[in-house]
């Protein structure tokens, strides 16, 4: 990390602090577009938001999409209608968990642009091969 100058401009918008940049390189600013990404949860993430975001990439997969897509078909031809003052009401079943984020879990998708911030939020938290 490196101090940067605080110019005046900033300094009378009220920052106090220097502000931090990052001078580090990812491993995601090297992946190009289209390129197929296998990634492996390392460790688990300190923060729930983490760990949102690294089950959110889960199910990214190929295998993990189709077998969402199914639920979601199946949980609607399951669907329970009752009639409740003459209208129409429904109970739906609660939605599988599918992906659960633990040390191990391997996965592989498609680099894109709206994947590449998420990446590099949890890239202390898992392993990314480029193929």
């Amino acid at each position: 990390m490196v101090d940067r100058v605080v110019t005046e401009t900033e300094q009378r918008a009220g920052r106090r602090r220097p502000i931090r940049c990052a001078t580090m390189a990812s491993i995601v600013d090297s992946l190009k577009l289209g390129q197929t990404l296998t990634c492996t949860v390392t460790k688990l993430p300190a923060s729930e938001a983490d760990g949102k975001t690294i089950a959110r990439l889960m199910r990214a997969d190929r295998g993990n999409a189709k077998s969402l897509k199914r639920a979601q078909r199946l949980r609607g031809q399951r669907l329970n209608v009752y009639n409740r003052g003459n209208r129409d009401w429904t109970s739906r079943e609660e939605p599988a968990k599918v992906v659960y984020v633990s040390p191990g879990q391997a996965w592989t998708m498609t680099y894109t642009l709206d994947r590449a911030a998420d990446l590099k939020k949890v890239e202390k938290c898992i392993s990314i091969k480029a193929k």
